[in-house]
């Protein structure tokens, strides 16, 4: 996603409200919002200006500390401009940012790439488009392409469904599904990026999971011109488990990017999330070209780390395991040298498990 479709959501949206500026926004609720509808307009202004103003100011601890201020008597018509003007300036950063920039968002991970302000402000424009026509008593349906790559960007953990409008609009709170239980607290993914020595490991969402399954590149620039077989076979079970509605963001699979020059080198994930012992499988390769440099042994400690942090908040996490070809001695130095020891042999196979410290035990390690 980016400056493309930023533009088309703007535009569809600002033909919409210009169809009822002549309406009263300030007097009237918009739709389950506690704001007005020109409260609402404005709200959507302002995320636009700070998304644009974030990527452009490189800001990474937190907001860039100014705020949007429309003139006392600007009217329904004036604030529509102000909607565009904004859409226009977001567009033109996310055109403009090179790919690898990240800047702060606290939700959920606190940093977000182009992608992910291009997919916010999506949103924005289309949920809040909507909260004004309800308000309003209008009907609105934006463009249904619109809606699923907002869905695949930025709601991984929500099944797909056939009409993409009325699922995002339950993604949120907004509407009910006949299938579904109503929400009423719900949240969005920007992908997980875990940091690692020359590496950073970025989540794969499901539209580039499906497109890395399909052959295609995922977004990502590779070295040695595409990823290994395992990636692509990792990338399809990354979309079969979103088409199912039962991927978990954090533990899926991660594309290793070299941060020196910003190619993808191979992949590296959890086979599914833990199972009700707190045990999850991991898996990784890299491109022939990567190989024998120590990126998978400096990946695979990163996400260890990143699971050992999680088990120290949540608990949810206890063990990872690995299994390794008794063939491929590379790969178990891989492991052994991220601290997971051999366990067990099945035929062809050395099974290798990390148990990472919980409660008393990591705060002791932690001291």
């Amino acid at each position: 996603m980016g400056g493309d479709q930023v533009r088309e959501a703007v535009g569809h949206a600002s033909a919409f409200l210009r169809t009822a500026v002549g309406r009263d926004w300030a007097g009237t609720k918009a739709g389950g919002l506690t704001w007005s509808c020109r409260e609402t307009a404005e709200h959507v202004a302002g995320c636009l200006l700070a998304y644009a103003s974030q990527l452009a100011g490189r800001a990474t601890e937190g907001y860039v500390p100014f705020d949007l201020a429309l003139d006392d008597d600007a009217d329904n018509a004036g604030l529509v401009d102000v909607v565009e003007t904004t859409g226009a300036l977001l567009t033109a950063v996310l055109r403009t940012t090179p790919a690898g920039v990240r800047a702060f968002h606290p939700a959920p991970f606190r940093s977000a790439g182009r992608e992910g302000f291009a997919a916010m402000g999506v949103t924005e424009v289309l949920l809040h488009t909507h909260d004004i026509a309800q308000g309003l008593g209008l009907p609105y349906e934006p463009p249904a392409e619109l809606c699923v790559d907002v869905l695949a960007r930025l709601f991984p953990h929500v099944r797909p469904d056939e009409e993409p409008w009325p699922t995002l609009l339950w993604a949120t709170g907004r509407g009910d599904l006949p299938d579904r239980t109503p929400l009423t607290e719900w949240r969005w993914f920007n992908p997980l990026v875990i940091p690692a020595e020359r590496l950073e490991l970025h989540a794969v969402t499901p539209a580039a999971a499906a497109d890395l399954a399909a052959g295609g590149t995922g977004g990502f620039e590779w070295l040695g011109g595409g990823p290994a077989e395992g990636t692509r076979v990792g990338a399809g079970l990354v979309f079969t488990a979103y088409q199912a509605g039962a991927l978990h963001p954090e533990w899926g699979t991660f594309a290793l990017v070299r941060t020196e020059d910003g190619r993808a080198l191979g992949a590296l994930g959890f086979h599914s999330a833990p199972d009700e012992d707190g045990h999850v499988e991991i898996g990784y390769d890299l491109v022939e070209a990567a190989r024998g440099h120590g990126y998978a042994t400096e990946a695979v400690r990163a996400l260890a780390d990143w699971a050992g942090r999680r088990a120290r908040e949540t608990g949810d996490v206890r063990r990872l395991w690995a299994v390794v070809d008794t063939s491929n001695t590379a790969s178990q130095r891989v492991v052994e040298r991220s601290g997971f020891r051999r366990v067990d042999e099945e035929g062809e196979q050395f099974a290798y498990e990390l148990r990472l410290p919980q409660g008393a035990e990591a705060a002791a390690e932690a001291d």
